[in-house]
Formats: C-alpha cells, sequence, structure tokens
C-alpha cells in the first residue's frame, strides 16, 4: 500500500491521508470522502475499497484518519466528537475542491451529518453505513449503570469491552459532555441532496432503530433507508461492498440528475 500523505494543519494536528485525483469523465463528477468510525483508522475494508472503486471510476476520492487514530497525530483519549468533526471539515476544505459526496461508517455517519449542517455547500450528498448519531448520549451514557456514571464523574473515564479488540473501550467525561455539544436528532436536521442510509438488521453495536429514527427526523427531498438482513455493523462482505458501490453509483447519478455537480 502506498504510504500516506500528511497535512499539517497547526502545531499540534497533522492528518494523515491517501487522496486519489479524478481523471477523465470523473472530473466532472463530486469527488467521495469516506468518513470513518470510533476507533477506527483508514486502512479498514471499506476504505480501501473505495480507494480502489474511485482508481478505476477515475474519481477523486479521500480516505484519512482523525487526530489520535491511525497515522495522524494526537491521543485517542484525548479526542472527542468535536475535535474529530473539526479534522473532517478541515480535511474536506483543504484536501478536496467543489462538492463532495460523503461515505460516513458508524460514528462518521454522526460526524458527516455534522458536515451537512457546517459545511452544506460543500455537500453533494450522503451514503450513512449503520450510522451512528448521537451514540455518546443514546448508547454510551444511556447504557450507563450508576456506578459507571459516578466513576465517569470522579476519576473521568470508564473502560467498556471492545468486540474488535482483545483492548477495552476508555471512555472519558470530555466524550460524553462534548458529545452533548454536537448532537443532531435533538434539532432540525435537513439534508437537501441526495441522502442514502445502509443498515444492517443483525448490528449489534447500531440497533436497527437508529437507522429509522434518524430517517424519521433527517428532512429532505430525497432520502432513503436500505435495510439489509443478517448484516452486522461492520458491513465489509463482498455483497455489502457491492452494495455500498451501486449506492455511490446512484446517489451520482441523481445529482447529475439535479444538476447539483
Amino acid at each position: 500500500m502506498a504510504t500516506h500523505e500528511t497535512y499539517k494543519l497547526d502545531n499540534t494536528r497533522t492528518l494523515a491521508f491517501h487522496r486519489v485525483a479524478a481523471n477523465g469523465d470523473g472530473v466532472n463528477l463530486p469527488g467521495v470522502v469516506f468518513l470513518g468510525g470510533f476507533k477506527s483508522d483508514m486502512t479498514g475494508t471499506k476504505a480501501v475499497f473505495l480507494e480502489a472503486w474511485a482508481r478505476e471510476a477515475g474519481r477523486g476520492f479521500l480516505r484519512f484518519d482523525y487526530t489520535g487514530h491511525g497515522q495522524s497525530s494526537g491521543a485517542f483519549l484525548d479526542g472527542s466528537i468535536g475535535e474529530w468533526a473539526r479534522d473532517a471539515q478541515d480535511a474536506i476544505e483543504g484536501l478536496t475542491e467543489g462538492p463532495q459526496i460523503l461515505v460516513g461508517s458508524s460514528m462518521g455517519g454522526w460526524i458527516s451529518l455534522l458536515m451537512a449542517q457546517r459545511i452544506p455547500d460543500r455537500i453533494a450528498g450522503l451514503v450513512e453505513i449503520a450510522a451512528a448519531p448521537d451514540f455518546t448520549e443514546d448508547s454510551m451514557w444511556a447504557g450507563f449503570d450508576a456506578e459507571q456514571r459516578a466513576t465517569l464523574d470522579d476519576v473521568g473515564q470508564v473502560e467498556l469491552p471492545s468486540e474488535y479488540s482483545d483492548e477495552p473501550y476508555i471512555i472519558t467525561r470530555k466524550l460524553i459532555a462534548d458529545g452533548r455539544d454536537n448532537l443532531v436528532l435533538r434539532t432540525p436536521l435537513h439534508l437537501p441532496f441526495p441522502s442514502r442510509f445502509l443498515q444492517g438488521t443483525a448490528d449489534e453495536d447500531v440497533p436497527v432503530e437508529v437507522a429509522h429514527r434518524l430517517l424519521s427526523h433527517a428532512t429532505g427531498p430525497d432520502i432513503r433507508l436500505t435495510l439489509v438482513k443478517g448484516s452486522d455493523h461492520r458491513f465489509s462482505g463482498s455483497d455489502e461492498l457491492a452494495l455500498i458501490r451501486a449506492t455511490l453509483d446512484e446517489v451520482t447519478e441523481r445529482i447529475v440528475q439535479n444538476g447539483m455537480s
């Protein structure tokens, strides 16, 4: 795999990224930005698959690591939703040109919704994969018992088991508090561009009810939810990757039809 590039933002933040330049017919189409999940990095199956798709299709593409993730600077425990959203905005504004289709996976789905609010002029469409908006409040905090909440208040962090690593998730008081400043399901959420939500029915990390709540809450002229029976949170099997690709093609077609590209 090619060595990543780095984008220095200030004296404390450096983002690692991979970028594909558009060519051929892809020059006139929106680029694609992949936004990864909580404690994930840009080397995951979906991110790498999408880069290969972009090269084949001639599409502009960007994948990157948030601060505290992967090869970017900083420590994971120092991060928060707001800071990772700032990383995403800086990456989109500094490393891409023109309108972009955001592909948000899990936490990246939440961050892509924040981008839709903050920089709507740069967003041409959304593809949400097991989107987890407001998960720090509705999943983590809501799931804590009295002892865990007291520990978070007194010690500043609690540990949660992870299905994806032998190491537990360490949830900080900062993460929970900052999450409350970035909730998207408590206030109006307008998505004026083609938006597609993909969700597996066997997802134990983000229940189907979250996808239904997002669909019900968001407003916009072209929003659809696709449920895949039996798919889990990873959503990275061959059939699921093919669905992501087909969904990107559909969103691109809708953008072209609407004259938004």
